[in-house]
């Protein structure tokens, strides 16, 4: 008789368990949701376009680049050669086929 009752309280701790995980989970998804859908209505709103904003800080203070041979952001652009460029108009409907 103990190890039937020892089974069965095995099995509903095991289902209380079970339970609070999938209430958990599916809370946490109902939570990205909401923010997901308010940052959508947000970007309607002003017309901007969202900004990935946790991606941006980790990329920021990184110390390190997120690939190996990468450079830090921003280290290209301050040591790449600017360019002018002349513009001239084309005239005629010289076009290719």
């Amino acid at each position: 008789m103990p190890s039937f009752l020892s089974r069965v309280l095995s099995f509903f701790l095991r289902l209380v368990l079970w339970t609070f995980a999938a209430i958990f989970a599916v809370s946490l998804m109902l939570a990205g949701l909401v923010l997901l859908a308010l940052g959508l209505l947000r970007s309607l709103i002003t017309g901007q376009k969202p900004k990935p904003v946790v991606f941006g800080r980790f990329q920021r203070f990184s110390s390190q680049p997120a690939w190996p041979g990468a450079t830090k952001p921003g280290a290209a652009a301050r040591e790449a050669d600017v360019v002018d460029v002349e513009v001239r108009e084309i005239r005629g409907d010289k076009r290719l086929p």
